[in-house]
């Protein structure tokens, strides 16, 4: 879930002391500087073989251990249950927006399955299960141009639903599940993608969590699937391999080679969470962040945020500017002061600021400096 580079250009960022700047883009998006220089570190000779994490076999016995201590950690990270079980797959989530039905939506006849529509992800992966089964979108906040989380009344879900989908954080709008919804046993499915290990999430609430990487784990281009054990060996005939769950969990994420660097760079990402105090820390870490953005927000008759506050994301802070020339203003000189891809999405409009577990807190404290002198002068 990316945002193109045009959206951007706006913004011409000139870099703080040691060539880097505060990243606010919503993915790829800023990752834990001490988990890149470890990876530098070590990127010509991994562990001491002599060769690159992206030079060896992924059958290895390196990289097996790579890919086992990576599901260890994100286990031992989430309090995951057995029961369940963990999977690097290729793609990110859009790819498994079409995955999920093609494994899931035959779970009981007739194949249908259930969508709560909060954004532009959640409509995109609507759109991509159409092809597979009956779809029925059960609750939206379109109408409401996504400012806050539907309500969901438990018995608009169909008994025969062979799941229900929600996407807990929204990138786009900014707005979060803070409740899930209770589903009389029909399997819970959540594209957890913009908060993945951001908050503590009571995973036996979900059949299915699925997340792309470049958020909140590292580079694009691989997603992590976590999905309770008896909702394998439902998958569609025509699902290819290598997006059959139960195939991929067989043959434990390596059924063919996959982006070893990316599962590298997770594992780091995990063992960095982990040596700060595990998810509870890190949430702890992001409300604080949040905080101060939006109570500045509040406090401020110049901005004017985009969401409901019952419903705000930790994760992705979205408002506006008085008028477009002051916004675009507000956009060029953040830029030169190293605050880098604040544009809101293109349907938005406005300002995103995407404070993932990798933005630390100084970035954030530096936006708001920035924000305050910025009101003074033009407010």
């Amino acid at each position: 879930m990316t945002t193109s580079t045009k959206e951007n250009t706006i913004e011409q960022s000139s870099p703080r002391s040691g060539g880097r700047v505060f990243n606010f883009g919503p993915g790829p998006a800023m990752l834990p500087l001490e988990v890149m220089q470890i990876a530098q570190r070590e990127f010509l000779n991994y562990g001491g073989i002599g060769a690159s994490i992206v030079e060896i076999s992924h059958r290895s016995k390196d990289f097996v251990k790579v890919v086992e201590e990576a599901s260890t950690l994100f286990r031992e990270l989430v309090s995951l249950p057995e029961s369940y079980s963990i999977l690097f797959v290729h793609g990110g989530a859009r790819m498994q927006f079409a995955a999920v039905p093609m494994n899931l939506i035959a779970l009981k006849a007739p194949r249908k399955a259930a969508y709560v529509e909060t954004g532009v992800f959640s409509a995109s992966a609507i759109k991509d299960a159409g092809p597979y089964g009956a779809i029925e979108v059960v609750a939206s906040s379109r109408d409401d141009k996504f400012v806050r989380i539907p309500e969901l009344h438990p018995e608009r879900i169909p008994e025969d639903t062979s799941y229900l989908h929600i996407t807990t954080n929204n990138t786009a709008y900014g707005t979060r599940w803070n409740e899930f919804p209770v589903t009389a046993g029909v399997p819970l499915v959540g594209d957890a993608t913009s908060e993945i290990l951001s908050r503590v999430m009571d995973y036996s609430c979900f059949g299915l969590v699925y997340a792309s990487f470049q958020k909140n784990l590292g580079p694009a281009g691989t997603a992590l699937v976590v999905v309770r054990k008896d909702l394998l060996g439902h998958a569609l005939p025509v699902t290819p391999p290598l997006l059959n769950y139960a195939a991929v969990d067989k043959g434990q994420s390596l059924i063919n080679t996959p982006s070893t660097f990316n599962i590298y760079f997770a594992r780091e990402v995990m063992r960095w969470i982990k040596d700060l105090g595990g998810v509870q820390e890190m949430e702890r870490r992001n409300n604080q962040k949040a905080q101060l953005l939006y109570d500045f927000l509040d406090s401020s008759r110049f901005y004017r945020p985009l969401v409901e506050k019952a419903h705000r994301s930790t994760m992705n802070v979205t408002f506006d500017l008085p008028t477009p020339e002051a916004l675009e203003m507000f956009l060029k000189e953040a830029g030169r002061e190293g605050l880098y891809a604040l544009k809101g999405y293109r349907d938005v409009g406005g300002v995103r600021a995407s404070i993932y577990n990798g933005m630390p807190p100084e970035g954030v404290q530096t936006l708001v400096s920035f924000m305050r002198e910025f009101e003074r002068k033009q407010g």
